[in-house]
């Protein structure tokens, strides 16, 4: 049997569909990421099943208990706190390591922030870019917001209470202070759409509305980064190679940084790189 990703409610519990439902109740064991938060989401529908905890600290430690399980027959549902696992939650290195081995998965549509948010915004929901939370210390933060400076999709953001306001001020100054949406505790009681810009949320948001978890919507860069000589990013290309980058993430990363094709970057590093990159 197989392994099959639930999504559960991010805040109201009626958000939970019939056949994810259905699935938990049929699992031989549930995965989650906090055994005491998907209790209660159980005991609301009376549903009793063995769990296992699945978090980011044990993901590699659970990681063959769980394959075995699906190995010999038995149906693993995977869940976390809130929303879809693997999409800014744990469940990805689960997921790959089934997907590597040839081994029954499936996953289930259902709760999200990331659409009710893009939608509540009402920026670009023809084409956006989903960074999730920006991990890593200032530094590493702002080096990824340069990679996104000159990204023209809407750039959407996970962000925690605590490091709200500072990283708010983070993105202003490194993308230019543009007009954003902040949605808060989607489907929850006190949902709210947050309309201002990057610098000027620092004076709009009061400390008693700084709580629960946020999604940043950010509008795109208004140009493309001119490339006048191929050369630039050809440099650029080849620098990343030596250095042991693979060929995914040069694509990825120099796409987004020069408004390139990902295709004609790989094609690029195929006919110039051979050896170098994996």
């Amino acid at each position: 049997m197989p392994l099959i990703v639930v999504p559960t409610p991010i805040g109201n519990l009626e958000d939970m569909t019939v056949r994810g439902l259905r699935i938990l109740r049929e699992a031989d064991i549930i995965a989650c990421e906090d055994t005491r938060h998907t209790l209660k989401l159980l005991n609301h529908y009376e549903i009793k099943k063995p769990l296992i905890s699945y978090h980011k600290f044990n993901e590699t430690e659970r990681l063959e208990t769980l394959l075995k399980r699906i190995r010999e027959g038995e149906t693993v549902a995977l869940v976390s706190d809130a929303g879809t696992p693997g999409i800014s939650d744990p469940g990805m290195i689960l997921i790959q390591a089934v997907i590597e081995k040839g081994l029954p998965m499936d996953v289930l549509p259902g709760a999200n922030a990331l659409l009710p948010a893009i939608l509540l915004s009402g920026m670009g929901m023809d084409s956006f870019t989903f960074i999730g939370f920006l991990d890593g210390k200032k530094e590493e933060k702002k080096s990824r917001l340069e990679e996104l400076k000159h990204n023209v999709q809407t750039l959407v953001f996970y962000m925690a209470p605590h490091r709200l306001l500072k990283e708010l001020e983070l993105m202003g100054n490194v993308l230019g202070d543009r007009s954003a949406v902040l949605v808060k505790e989607i489907s929850k009681v006190h949902q709210e759409s947050i309309r201002g810009t990057l610098l000027t949320f620092k004076d709009i948001l009061s400390e008693d509305k700084i709580r629960g978890e946020f999604v940043c919507i950010v509008e795109g860069a208004k140009e493309t980064v001119p490339v006048l000589d191929d050369s630039v990013w050809m440099d650029e290309v080849l620098m990343m190679c030596k250095a042991g980058e693979s060929t995914k993430n040069v694509a990825n990363l120099l796409s987004i940084k020069y408004c390139i094709p990902r295709n004609r970057i790989k094609r690029y590093i195929l006919e110039n790189c051979t050896g170098e990159v994996v």
